[in-house]
């Protein structure tokens, strides 16, 4: 891996990503897989005036035992030091690095039932933390390092070194570090994306109808005072801009939690809690998934849907062209972050509450009443194909076409 690449991508991060300002603390989250992104990003850190920079990291192989010999009620517990640790980063105003490093199947043959413990205890027990991120009022971003089993996942006919470095290549394209200057490439990439979000804004659409040939027929309206956002976001507290997601292709909002009717299909494979979910559709009736089928991995899928009430209505809707830089790529990632960036999509669960007109400072029972969802979890799935055509009507009724053949139109 070239170590000058790896040196831009981890400056990238910090200056583009969550924008450290002088004094702030850096947190990392991190597998031990990506040490040599963490280690540049450390020095990046502090380069760029950080006080501090600590990290959280993680190991897929021991979480895996623990998976294997721990019974639920073990798992179903978080350690009081676990959520004292997040609440000292709530109060000291981090900046918050996560890195994806990770094989895509590492749980695989572990029980639904003893991830989702443990994913329902941890969000949770860090409900806070995750509304702090969730509301901007911690800059954040998550990213992206190969790892060789998630490279050999991603390209299965090539040997695991010549994997990886072929993914860090498809990475680096990704969040364009393969252009002159990746942060001036960044602030155009990111000033089309709010152009296409100005003109969502200002449409005051309605709803928004969904059609393809791979079955998904749907519809969904949008809360008054919604906001699309996409590419750059701007800190609640401190009004310094960031970039959540590197990559990102979407623009994205809030729908109203009551309205989705009709069929959505899943047009990627979902990677969740380590096991692959595939070929699967949701059906919703007044907001409600009523009904939903998987070929693969329908167990994983259930206990999602079944995590809390919240995951049984949609918390995101985000628009993607077919044509994006990822989708370019043809590849399937089996790593959201990516795949999402290939694809329109929508979330089950957590609403974002910046994506509404005041929403940061409204409460959970507030967002209900203005129709955004609440939910521990945050899960996208993606629904965009070459074929799909967006139609949007406005509150006066005027038909406004979003997409057609997979792409913008506007």
């Amino acid at each position: 891996m070239d170590k000058k690449q790896l040196k831009k991508y981890a400056e990238l991060l910090v200056f583009k990503g969550v924008n450290i300002q002088q004094g702030e603390i850096l947190v990392i989250s991190a597998s031990i897989n990506a040490r040599p992104l963490v280690l540049e990003m450390v020095k990046a850190g502090y380069n760029a005036g950080a006080r501090d920079v600590e990290i959280m990291w993680s190991d897929e192989e021991i979480a895996k035992i623990g998976y294997k010999k721990k019974n639920v009620k073990t798992l179903s517990e978080v350690p009081e030091w676990e959520i004292a640790r997040r609440e000292y980063f709530i109060e000291k105003k981090i900046a918050y690095i996560a890195i994806i490093s990770e094989d895509p199947e590492v749980y695989k043959g572990i029980s639904a039932k003893k991830l989702s413990a443990q994913r329902r205890a941890k969000n949770k027990a860090f409900a806070k933390f995750r509304e702090y991120t969730s509301s901007n009022k911690i800059r954040w971003c998550i990213c992206g390092y190969p790892d060789k089993k998630w490279a050999k996942k991603v390209f299965p006919d090539l040997k695991s070194g010549e994997a990886a470095k072929k993914l860090w290549e498809y990475i680096s394209k990704t969040v364009r570090l393969d252009t002159e200057d990746p942060i001036n490439a960044w602030e155009k990439h990111q000033q089309e994306l709010q152009r296409r979000c100005k003109f969502l804004n200002s449409a005051k659409i309605k709803s928004f109808h969904y059609k393809n040939n791979l079955g998904t027929n749907f519809t969904v309206d949008m809360p008054k005072g919604y906001i699309f956002c996409g590419g750059a976001e701007r800190g609640e507290l401190d009004g310094v801009w960031f970039t959540a997601n590197m990559p990102t292709e979407e623009v994205f909002s809030c729908p109203d939690r009551n309205s989705a009717n009709g069929k959505l299909v899943a047009s990627m494979p979902l990677c969740r809690n380590g096991q692959i979910i595939k070929d699967f559709w949701l059906e919703f009736k007044d907001g409600r998934i009523v009904d939903y089928g998987a070929n693969e991995g329908y167990e994983n899928l259930k206990s999602i849907i079944e995590t809390d009430e919240g995951t049984h209505y949609l918390g995101e809707i985000a628009l993607v062209s077919y044509d994006s830089v990822i989708s370019r790529l043809n590849t399937l990632f089996f790593e959201t972050l990516y795949d999402e960036n290939a694809s329109c999509h929508f979330a089950i669960g957590d609403c974002y509450p910046t994506c509404l007109e005041g929403g940061a400072e409204l409460d959970e029972k507030q967002l209900l009443e203005r129709g955004l969802n609440s939910s521990l979890e945050h899960v996208d799935f993606m629904v965009g194909t070459k074929d799909l055509q967006i139609t949007a009507t406005s509150e006066d009724g005027k038909k406004i076409e979003i997409f057609k053949d997979g792409g913008w139109v506007i």
